[in-house]
């Protein structure tokens, strides 16, 4: 009996903590395959939106924001969702200020395609955005070259320590405006995949995320090497913020509030035109 032809693929994701978590079964062959052998490629989100446009990988994170751009290559996986539950991308300052205060000024923003950028254009139209490399923000907050910064992955947690001013929360907001998390980062298939090779992915990914959460100490200690430098106590907060049951598996309320965003995004003109969320498992 023979066996079955063995597919490559390309995974690509970011080096962040929570990625590099819920990617450890895989990256380090404790969940395997007879169908998919993994190569995995590192970038970050902003890029990886940006090659997800041409479809180059035939696996990569995303953000959700991406999708209505790239959902004619890509379909959701259901595994894999960076998702914040009343807790997200944070707005700081160097100096004190009020939410109402974001209005018409000059903002640091990791990209047009995050998540986090829709967010804040929906909390706030009317700002001038200046496109900064997500680990650069705090340099540009810092020497006043901007008024605010829009901070996403560990900077969440590290940012106090510069003496940076939290000015809004926009997972906080979201929740207390729609009652629903946040969804910030997915992963997603390229379509032109066979239907049992996209099954086989979701296992792996499915599979790897538990695989981590089960064995959290050495997960975490692969992850480190990923976390620029930060405390591990940090990382550990940071990668249990965003790799919970929702990441195992994104359920109902995830695609719904997934809609509910990209919905919004649209009606607000943010989004050239309407998508529906589609997840394979």
């Amino acid at each position: 009996m023979t066996s079955p032809a063995v597919t490559e693929i390309v995974c690509a994701h970011s080096p962040d903590s929570d990625d590099a978590f819920m990617f450890y079964g895989m990256a380090t062959k404790k969940v395997r395959s007879r169908l998919v052998n993994v190569r995995h490629v590192l970038d970050d989100i902003q890029t990886l939106n940006r090659k997800a446009l041409q479809g180059e990988f035939e696996l990569t994170a995303i953000s959700y924001h991406a999708y209505p751009y790239v959902a004619d290559k890509y379909v959701l996986m259901a595994s894999g969702s960076s998702v914040g539950d009343g807790y997200g991308p944070m707005l700081v300052s160097r100096h004190p200020a009020a939410p109402e205060e974001v209005k018409g000024k000059r903002i640091a923003v990791p990209g047009a395609m995050t998540t986090a950028y829709l967010a804040l254009r929906l909390f706030e139209p009317d700002f001038e955005a200046v496109m900064t490399p997500f680990d650069r923000i705090l340099d540009a907050v810092a020497d006043e070259s901007v008024d605010l910064g829009l901070i996403i992955h560990e900077g969440q947690l590290t940012c106090g320590k510069g003496g940076f001013h939290n000015v809004l929360d926009l997972g906080r907001w979201w929740k207390k405006e729609h009652d629903l998390p946040l969804p910030l980062g997915a992963n997603a298939l390229r379509r032109d995949l066979a239907p049992e090779i996209q099954s086989e992915c979701c296992r792996m990914m499915r599979e790897s995320i538990q695989f981590a959460l089960n064995n959290p100490e050495e997960a975490l200690n692969y992850a480190l090497q990923f976390a620029r430098d930060m405390d591990p106590a940090l990382a550990e907060k940071f990668v249990g913020m965003y790799v919970n049951h929702y990441t195992v598996d994104c359920g109902e309320l995830i695609p719904r509030a997934a809609q509910h965003l990209l919905d919004l995004g649209h009606q607000a003109g943010l989004i050239p035109h309407r998508v529906q969320v589609e997840f394979v498992r």
